[in-house]
C-alpha cells in the first residue's frame, strides 16, 4: 500500500475508542473502500494529503479569515495513538460538531484564493507537464471531493475517522 489518508464517516455511537479497535474498523473500511466511496461515506487522498493541508493552511498566519478551521480537513481532530511511544501514525477523530465546522469551512473557503496563496509551491512537482493547469486541476478535484464528503457527513450528523496508511 502506498501513502493514503483514508476518511470514513460513521455514527458517533459506532466509533471505536481505542487504537486496536480503530485499526480493525478502519482496515475493514479500507477493504470496502470502493463501495463505501460510492455510498458517500468514505474518501481518500493518495500521497498528496500533506500538500492538501498546505492548500488550506498556508498563509493563514497572515490574517486569513479561514484560520480557525483550516487545519480540520486533513490533520485536525482528536488523535489516538497505538502506544505512548507514538510509533505508528495516529487515528484522528472529528466529532459531529467538528465535522460540521469542517463542512462549513470547505463550503465557504474560496479555492481560487487558496490557490493564489499556495499554488506556486504546490505546482512545483508538476512543472514541465504539457497541461499547465494540471496541478490546479488535481487540487481542485481533492477540494471538491473533500467538500462533498464532509457536507454529506455533516448532514448525517456523523463523526469522521481519519487513518493514515503508510
Amino acid at each position: 500500500m502506498s501513502f493514503h489518508m483514508h476518511l470514513r464517516a460513521t455514527a458517533s455511537n459506532e466509533v471505536p475508542q481505542d487504537f486496536s479497535s480503530l485499526l480493525d474498523f478502519m482496515w475493514a473500511a479500507w477493504e470496502a473502500h470502493p463501495e463505501e466511496y460510492a455510498a458517500g461515506i468514505a474518501d481518500s487522498i493518495e500521497k498528496d494529503f500533506g500538500h492538501v493541508d498546505e492548500l488550506y493552511t498556508m498563509g493563514t498566519d497572515h490574517g486569513d479569515a479561514t484560520n480557525a478551521a483550516s487545519t480540520l480537513p486533513i490533520f485536525g481532530g482528536r488523535q489516538i495513538y497505538s502506544s505512548p511511544a507514538k510509533d505508528q501514525p495516529p487515528f484522528v477523530i472529528l466529532s459531529p460538531a467538528e465535522t460540521r465546522g469542517t463542512a462549513e469551512f470547505l463550503r465557504i473557503v474560496s479555492f481560487d484564493e487558496r490557490w493564489q496563496i499556495a499554488g506556486a509551491k504546490l505546482s512545483t512537482p508538476y512543472v514541465g507537464w504539457k497541461d499547465e493547469n494540471a496541478a490546479r486541476n488535481i487540487f481542485l478535484g481533492y477540494h471538491n471531493d473533500l467538500r462533498t464528503f464532509y457536507a454529506r457527513a455533516a448532514q448525517a450528523g456523523h463523526t469522521v475517522i481519519k487513518a493514515f496508511w503508510y
